[in-house]
């Protein structure tokens, strides 16, 4: 049996996606955010080609949406887990304690987040998070 290394430095899509351990760089962390959105953008567009009213801006409601297809609650839900693993991941990047993803919650300031730890860089030594962007520590 060998030994394996103390930290991870080629995590696969799935962590990058799904787990809110370790660091992420920018560029992953956009693209991360790119298919989010794709996601958000085909459930929409399915839904609403799928409705018969004819939906102004004021009328349309979340809850019509949710309401619409069962499976929409399980993909915002799997929607909102991504976004806030990977906001965690960008905070730990930066040496800050992931706790502070929490903000992506509160209505205004969830977009202002986003940006700032998108368009903010992380430390470039090593943090109690992981040894470099896009990695984190094994337990051992």
């Amino acid at each position: 049996m060998t030994n394996a290394p103390s930290a991870n430095i080629s995590p696969g899509p799935v962590w990058a996606l799904f787990s809110p351990i370790g660091r992420i760089g920018r560029e992953p962390y956009w693209l991360s955010f790119a298919l989010v959105w794709v996601v958000i953008a085909i459930s929409v567009n399915m839904w609403w080609s799928s409705t018969e009213i004819d939906f102004t801006a004021e009328t349309v409601a979340i809850s019509q949406f949710m309401e619409s297809n069962p499976l929409f609650p399980i993909l915002f839900f799997v929607l909102q887990w991504i976004e806030l693993a990977l906001v965690i991941k960008r905070l730990q990047d930066m040496g800050f304690s992931g706790f502070w993803a929490l903000l992506i919650f509160v209505p205004g300031l969830n977009i202002l987040m986003v940006l700032i730890v998108g368009f903010t860089p992380g430390v470039a030594e090593p943090n109690k998070h992981g040894p470099l962007p896009n990695s984190y520590w094994r337990k051992s």
